[in-house]
């Protein structure tokens, strides 16, 4: 199953300014300023342009990405939204986790990413399986889950602080949110070549500098921990939580009951 914000016309997506669901307006319902349609304008050039080759480039990434699903422990029947879904690299271990009773919605802003994540839905026959054009920022999806993930796609995003409160508003308490990002090198000798780093990242991944990810996750969730490095610190894994425990919640709905 796929849906373009309830729509099936995949040109509507960007055009339809009836709701929140089309991103024309932040989550407190102002309008977004010019920088914010800039950046997304930027994105979307550039994640289409890279569409086609991104698995290849996501090879490289696949074992952090693996133990990052991992540390969500997921199961069967649980729901979970993948925010920069892509072209649906992450789709087949978190469907191995949740199987056919869970759900999994990914978002993307890229038309190009998307129509390459539903040919994946398709070509597996994943009926629990939804992907959505959508601004990050102000997507509403009418429902809510039960784990998040973001794999290489927070560091590129407008206005992260938003991303994360859209995400939080997704979420059951105590949800899990993992997070796989890029940063300038934190130490060492690699900090000299941060310049040519963030030059790379800028013209590879519209990477967006003003927007440090693991402060924006410290300041917005809660038990915020990176859990892992690699590539000399430039590469992380973030774990992050909403309010109570999963466990928790199940633990007290189960004592009323």
């Amino acid at each position: 199953m796929t849906t373009d914000q309830r729509s099936t016309d995949p040109a509507a997506d960007a055009d339809s300014s009836s709701s929140r669901r089309d991103g024309a307006t932040r989550a407190d319902g102002r309008p977004r300023d010019s920088d914010h349609e800039a950046h997304l304008e930027r994105s979307r050039r550039v994640w289409n342009r890279w569409s086609d080759w991104y698995g290849m480039s996501e090879r490289d990434f696949e074992p952090i990405r693996e133990r990052a699903i991992s540390r969500l422990d997921l199961h069967p029947g649980d729901r979970v939204l993948e925010v920069g879904c892509g072209p649906g690299v992450n789709f087949a271990s978190v469907r191995d986790k949740i199987g056919s009773e869970g759900r999994l919605v990914g978002v993307d802003y890229s038309q190009d990413m998307v129509e390459n994540a539903r040919e994946r839905v398709k070509e597996h026959g994943w009926e629990n399986v939804d992907v959505v054009r959508a601004d990050a920022t102000t997507v509403d999806l009418d429902e809510r889950f039960d784990a998040a993930i973001a794999t290489l796609s927070l560091s590129v995003m407008p206005d992260v602080r938003a991303v994360l409160e859209t995400v939080r508003r997704h979420l059951v308490p105590g949800a899990p949110i993992i997070v796989v990002d890029v940063r300038p090198a934190p130490s060492g000798p690699l900090r000299l070549l941060n310049p040519l780093i963030w030059r790379f990242f800028r013209w590879y991944a519209n990477w967006n500098p003003d927007e440090n990810v693991l402060e924006a996750l410290d300041d917005t969730l809660e038990e915020c921990r990176v859990v892992e490095t690699v590539m000399a610190g430039t590469a992380y894994t973030a774990l992050c939580r909403t309010g109570e425990r999963r466990a928790d919640v199940q633990r007290a709905d189960d004592s009323h009951r």
